[in-house]
């Protein structure tokens, strides 16, 4: 544990590049199909694609990361995600590329993310005292958020000087310098008696969902966080279309908007990251809820010509989407288990996800038949009710006195 910071320094830093370009190639995808096509639909099929085999693969991927080498399964995934991408970078160049395209090389990546990010998650609380964890999901989310400020920026600069085949090999340039950092560094995996035995599927995983029960209060919480995500899911990608469309912005607004939700993140995340903070995390995840809910119901208010005031409340989005991440992460590190720590965020995204894919679907519907400003009004609404009714849920309330000793 004394070598914690230069640890992380080194891992922070090939994840800073892999991120940063990941932010500005996601963007650009975005960006290309809101010029191509202006639909509602298009991107939330995109979407979709790129998050449907992670929610899925979520169910069996964590068996996987609890018994497998976490720093190998980190560098085969990244190095997945990159090899996809450039097979995308290959089709663009010899200009095949279509939207079907896009949206199978995107469930491809997803498939990599499935493996890349829970490992990373359960690795941490191994790395770190757990005095430390606010303070690192600080750190990470701010890591983060600059990258999705910095991302949609060059994106938007790139795409306008850059052809999209170059654009996309900065991907590949960034999961080779992620790949690279972790070869320096040691991560260790936890005890795990039963690594040697045949796989059991429903046997180990009944041991992750026996050790999230036996916290009483936290399984309430996954599922507040699950219908969270189901009503934050279909306003996510609706960003780029309220600003062209509802507020009769530019792809320079598109971008602004992306900016400051990192903006608000990054102060989020640079605030937990300064130093030791003591505070409640439950009751700071509901407080998140409300917030966030604020920042959507407000926003579908505004008349067309209140685009400034949007990106005042998307800051404010991003702030509570920082605070609200860092908490969440922080809760679950400290009260499971790290030999089955893989499966449950694995679980858990699965189970945020696979809702959300419906909300998804719906997106192109809703955007159409009710209007981009009802749509986010819908939304925040249902999130400011969750919130709320988190305060009168006692198990979760008692939750900040269940720690793993």
């Amino acid at each position: 544990m004394n070598n914690w910071k230069k640890i992380f320094a080194i891992i922070w830093t090939g994840q800073f590049f892999s991120i940063l370009t990941s932010s500005i190639v996601n963007f650009a995808i975005v960006l290309w199909l809101s010029l191509e096509t202006g639909s509602a639909e298009v991107l939330a099929l995109a979407t979709l694609a790129a998050l449907l085999p992670q929610s899925l693969l979520g169910l069996f991927t964590g068996i996987f990361i609890d018994r497998w080498k976490r720093k190998r399964i980190m560098i085969m995934a990244d190095s997945f995600i990159a090899f996809c991408t450039l097979i995308l970078a290959v089709l663009f160049y010899f200009d095949l590329a279509r939207i079907g395209h896009i949206y199978v090389l995107l469930a491809l990546r997803s498939v990599g993310s499935a493996f890349h990010m829970p490992a990373m998650q359960a690795s941490v609380p191994l790395l770190a005292p757990k005095s430390e964890l606010i303070r690192i999901a600080g750190i990470s989310q701010m890591i983060q958020s600059f990258c999705n400020i910095a991302g949609p920026a060059l994106a938007g600069l790139f795409i306008s000087i850059m052809e999209m085949t170059n654009i996309l090999l900065l991907d590949v340039v960034g999961a080779v310098i992620a790949c690279t950092t972790l070869l320096f560094v040691a991560i260790p995996d936890p005890e795990q008696p039963e690594k040697r035995e045949k796989i059991q599927f429903i046997k180990e995983a009944k041991e992750a969902v026996t050790e999230v029960r036996a916290h009483s209060g936290l399984s309430c919480m996954f599922i507040f966080s699950v219908l969270a995500t189901f009503f934050i899911m279909p306003v996510g990608v609706l960003f780029p279309l309220m600003t062209l469309n509802h507020f009769s912005g530019n792809t320079f607004q598109v971008s602004l908007i992306e900016v400051v939700w990192g903006g608000g993140a990054l102060l989020g995340g640079a605030f937990l990251g300064m130093k030791k903070f003591r505070f409640n995390e439950i009751l700071m995840i509901n407080w998140m809820y409300i917030l966030l809910g604020a920042t959507f119901l407000f926003s579908g208010l505004l008349p067309v010509s209140g685009y400034a005031y949007f990106v005042f409340l998307t800051t404010l989005a991003g702030v509570s989407g920082a605070f609200y991440m860092a908490s969440f992460t922080t809760v679950v590190q400290t009260r499971i288990e790290p030999s089955v720590m893989g499966r449950v965020f694995s679980f858990y995204t699965s189970a945020s996800l696979l809702p959300s894919m419906i909300g998804l679907l719906s997106t192109g519907f809703l955007a159409d038949s009710i209007g981009l400003g009802n749509t986010f009004i819908i939304s925040g609404v249902m999130l400011c009710l969750i919130g709320a009714i988190s305060f009168f849920i006692p198990s979760i309330v008692v939750l900040k006195d269940s720690f793993r000793k």
